[in-house]
C-alpha cells in the first residue's frame, strides 16, 4: 500500500494491492470490504438515523452546529482493477463494497487485486472521529492521527459468513489477519509512527537520531528521547519543503494505523520478553508536556507487562502511545490518547489518571481484540469490557490506591439499579445498546472482577482467563467461546452467571427478610423451667398491668385470702420429683451421642433470604456474635436453583448471635445495602446545603495560589 498526505489542503490518496486467501471450506463468489470513511459521507445512513431535538429552555449548541454540516467526507473511489490492471465489477453499498468475481474462489485460493482512492481528512475538532487531524492555528501545523483509512477486507468466518454489517459509528472493525507493507509520504519534516517496523530509517532519521533510537533498545528502566521537546519546537516553527516517504512492514495485524506531524517529541525505551526485545514508544507534541514526557513511555511498558502476566507475551516489535486532543483510539501497535495539561504546565487529578487509564486501556486493546480477534460490530463487550477488566488489574498495579474509575463492584451499582426501560443486556449488538459506557465497559468488567474475586477465586479466574487468551490468539472467537472456556479450564458450571450479567437486566439485591432464634428442648426439666423463667421474666409488661399495680390499692382477693386456691400458690418453674422421673425415662429413649446435641446448649438460626433484585448471586455473610468474634461464610448461588426468589437456611452456632449481615466486602454490586443486615442498620446520609455550585479546581494550580500568597507574606 502507498499512501501519501497533502498536508496543504489535508486529503490523503492511497493505492493499495491486496492478495485475498481464502482460507474457508467454502465457494467464495465475491469479497466484500469495509469501506468506513463512508460513514462521513453526506448520505451517510449515521446522519440520517441520529435522533435529535430542540428544548425552548436549552438546547445544545454543538447539536445545531452538526445540522449544518457540509464535511465532503466519504472515500473517492478512482479505480478497483484486477492484477492485470484491468477494471473489475464492483458495487458501493454504504460502507461496504462487493468485489464480483469472474470466477468463484476457491478454498485455499488467492485472488490479487488493486483499489485506489482519496478522501478529504477530518478536523476532529470540527465533526469528531476516531481518526482525523488536529489543527495548530498558532503556528498553522497539522498533528494527524491516521485510520480506517484504506479500504480494508471483511472478515468471512464459519459462523455467520461475512460480516459485513453496515458500519453506523459505534460497532468498531471486524478484520481479518493480514501481512502489510506501507509507504507513508509525508512533508519532509514530519516525524511518522505507524503499526509496524520501520525499514527505512537510514533514510528518514538523522545519524543522531538513529544512535539514541539503537540505545533506547536497550534502556529498559527510563526513557531516552530520540528527538526532545527543544528540537520539536524548532522543528515546528518552519515547514519545509519537499517529501520523504516512511516504510513500515507489519506481519499477523488486522489492522494498519499511523500518525503524522513536525511537531512531535519522540521517546522509547525496551521492554523485554525473555530474549526478544519490544520498544515502547511516544510521541506527542509539547501541548502534552509535562505529563507525556513523565508517564506515557512507562505506562506503555507497565501496560504490555501486566496484561502479558494474564494473558501472554506481547508478540508484536513495538507499542505506540500517541498524543491527541480526543480520548482514545486503538489500532495493532499504535493508538492515539487524549490528556492534555493546561497551557500553564498543570493539570487537574482527573486529567493526570484519566490520561494514564486511557494509555493503558488503549494500548491494553493489542491484546483484545487486536490479537484475541473478536468481532467488534457485533460484540462490543468482548473487547471493551475484557481490556476494561484488565485495565483495572493494570491500574492497581500502577500504584497503591489508584482511582480506577471501573472494576470494583459498588462502581457499577447506580447503573445496575437504574430505570430498566434505559437499559439493554449486555448481549446487545453494538448500534443499539442503551448507556454505551456501563453497558459495554463497566458491566462486564465488573462481572469479571466479581468472577474472579469472588465466584471462582483468583486461582481458578487466572488460569482459565489466560487458556481463554492463549487458546484464541489470532483467532475469531464468539461469547460462546469465552464462556465454555471459562467453565472448561475452571471446572465450574457457570451458567446461572453468563444468563444473569450477560443476557438479562436484572440488578443484584439480596436481603435478609427474617431470622428466627431456636434452641432445643431438652426435656431436662431443671434446664428447660429455669430458661422458661427467664424468658418469662424477660417479657414486656402490658402499661395496664403496670398501672393497675400502682392505681388499684386493694383487691377483692387481698380482702378475702381465702379466695387464694391451688393456682395462685402453683410454681410452674419449680421442678418437682415427678419431672425428674418422667426426664429420666425420656433419657432411655436416646442414644449417648443424641443426648450430647440435646444437651449442647447450641443455637440454631433460621435465615430467611430473600431476591429483591432478580439477579441470583453467592450469599457472602457475616456472623457477629455476642463475645465480639466475627464470622465469615459464602454459600454458593446454587442455594438459589429450587427458587430464585426466596430461600430459607438454618445456621448452628455455639455462640449466640448479635448480627447477620450480607455482602460485607461490597463484592456483588448489590444496589441496596439497607436490608443487608439483622438487626436492621439505620445508614444516615448528608445532604447539602449550598447557595452556588462551585467549579472543579485545578489543585496544581491551587497549590500556585498558595505558595504566591505564602511568599507574600514572607516578604
Amino acid at each position: 500500500m502507498k499512501v501519501r498526505i497533502d498536508d496543504e489542503k489535508q486529503k490523503l490518496y492511497g493505492e493499495e494491492i491486496i492478495t485475498y486467501i481464502n482460507n474457508s471450506p467454502d465457494q467464495l463468489d465475491y469479497l466484500w470490504l469495509q469501506l468506513d470513511q463512508n460513514r462521513r459521507a453526506r448520505t451517510s445512513d449515521s446522519y440520517k438515523i441520529a435522533t435529535t431535538e430542540i428544548s425552548e429552555k436549552k438546547t445544545s449548541f454543538a447539536e445545531i452546529k452538526s445540522l449544518h454540516n457540509d464535511f465532503d467526507g466519504g472515500f473517492k473511489i478512482e479505480s478497483v482493477t484486477d492484477a492485470s490492471g484491468k477494471s473489475i465489477d464492483y458495487i458501493v453499498n454504504k460502507t461496504m463494497m462487493r468485489i464480483d468475481l469472474k470466477s468463484p474462489l476457491a478454498p485455499k485460493g488467492t485472488y490479487t487485486f488493486k483499489v485506489k482512492w482519496w478522501y478529504n481528512i477530518n478536523d476532529r475538532a470540527k465533526i469528531g472521529g476516531r481518526s482525523g487531524l488536529e489543527y495548530f492555528p498558532e503556528e498553522d501545523n497539522y498533528l494527524y492521527t491516521i485510520a480506517q483509512f484504506f479500504p480494508r477486507m471483511c472478515v468471512y468466518n464459519d459462523v455467520e459468513g461475512w460480516q459485513n454489517k453496515q458500519f453506523l459509528g459505534r460497532g468498531e472493525f471486524t478484520l481479518p489477519f493480514g501481512d502489510y507493507e506501507v509507504e507513508i509520504t509525508v512533508p519532509s519534516d514530519h516525524l511518522v509512527s505507524a503499526t509496524g517496523v520501520l525499514q527505512n530509517a537510514s533514510s528518514v532519521l538523522s545519524s543522531e537520531q538513529q544512535n539514541r533510537l539503537k540505545k533506547a533498545r536497550t534502556s529498559t528502566e527510563d526513557p531516552v528521547f530520540i528527538v526532545t521537546e527543544e528540537e520539536a519546537r524548532e522543528n515546528e516553527k518552519e515547514k519545509a519543503s519537499g517529501e520523504k516517504t516512511w516504510k513500515f512492514k507489519a506481519s499477523n495485524v488486522r489492522d494498519f494505523g499511523f500518525a503524522s506531524s513536525r511537531k512531535f517529541i519522540w521517546d522509547a525505551m525496551a521492554v523485554k520478553f525473555g530474549d526478544r526485545t519490544v520498544m515502547a514508544m511516544s510521541m506527542y507534541p509539547k501541548e502534552g508536556n509535562p505529563l507525556w514526557e513523565r508517564y506515557s513511555t512507562r505506562v506503555v511498558a507497565h501496560t504490555m507487562k501486566v496484561y502479558s502476566k494474564y494473558t501472554f507475551d506481547y508478540p508484536y516489535p513495538v507499542a505506540w502511545s500517541i498524543h491527541t486532543n480526543r480520548i482514545g483510539m486503538e489500532y495493532p501497535m499504535i493508538c492515539f490518547n487524549g490528556g492534555r495539561p493546561e497551557k500553564d504546565g498543570t493539570y487537574s487529578k482527573s486529567t493526570k489518571y484519566g490520561m494514564i487509564g486511557v494509555i493503558i486501556h488503549e494500548v491494553g486493546h493489542n491484546y483484545f481484540p487486536m490479537i484475541v480477534n473478536s468481532d467488534e460490530r457485533q460484540w462490543t463487550w468482548m473487547d471493551e469490557g475484557l481490556n476494561t477488566f484488565l485495565q483495572y488489574l493494570t491500574e492497581q498495579e500502577w500504584e497503591r490506591d489508584y482511582p480506577s474509575r471501573r472494576g470494583p463492584a459498588y462502581k457499577i451499582v447506580d447503573y445496575m439499579k437504574g430505570d430498566k426501560s434505559n437499559i439493554t443486556p449486555i448481549m446487545t449488538n453494538s448500534e443499539s445498546i442503551y448507556q454505551f459506557g456501563n453497558n459495554a465497559y463497566g458491566k462486564p468488567a465488573t462481572a469479571l472482577n466479581i468472577l474472579r474475586e469472588t465466584i471462582l477465586g483468583r486461582e481458578l479466574f487466572d488460569y482459565a482467563f489466560k487458556k481463554y487468551s492463549q487458546r484464541w490468539m489470532f483467532k475469531h472467537p464468539t461469547p460462546e467461546d469465552f464462556f465454555r472456556t471459562m467453565e472448561d479450564a475452571s471446572g465450574v458450571d457457570l451458567d446461572w452467571f453468563w444468563r444473569g450479567w450477560f443476557y438479562g437486566t436484572d440488578h443484584v439485591d439480596l436481603a435478609i427478610k427474617e431470622m428466627k432464634w431456636y434452641k432445643v428442648d431438652t426435656k431436662d426439666p431443671t434446664v428447660e423451667k429455669a430458661a422458661k423463667k427467664t424468658s418469662d421474666e424477660a417479657k414486656a409488661e402490658h402499661i395496664g398491668v403496670s398501672r393497675n399495680r400502682e392505681e388499684i390499692e386493694e383487691t377483692y382477693a387481698d380482702k378475702v385470702p381465702s379466695m387464694l386456691d391451688f393456682y395462685n400458690k402453683y410454681d410452674p418453674y419449680e421442678v418437682s420429683v415427678l419431672d425428674e422421673k418422667e426426664y429420666e425415662k425420656f433419657k432411655k429413649k436416646w442414644e449417648e451421642d443424641e443426648l450430647a446435641i440435646l444437651n449442647s446448649d447450641d443455637n440454631y438460626y433460621e435465615v430467611t433470604f430473600v431476591n429483591e433484585g432478580g439477579l441470583v448471586m453467592p450469599l457472602i455473610l457475616q456472623f457477629t456474635y455476642t463475645d465480639g468474634s466475627s464470622e465469615r461464610m459464602y454459600i454458593p448461588a446454587e442455594i438459589w436453583r429450587f427458587n430464585h426468589h426466596e430461600v430459607k437456611k438454618v445456621f448452628l452456632t455455639q455462640k449466640e448471635f448479635a448480627s447477620i449481615s450480607i455482602d460485607p466486602n461490597l463484592e456483588t454490586a448489590d444496589v441496596d445495602l439497607s436490608d443487608n443486615h439483622w438487626p436492621r442498620i439505620a445508614q444516615p446520609t448528608r445532604f447539602q446545603v449550598y447557595k452556588k455550585e462551585k467549579k472543579k479546581e485545578n489543585l496544581m494550580q491551587r497549590d500556585q495560589r498558595i505558595k504566591e500568597l505564602e511568599s507574600k507574606e514572607e516578604e
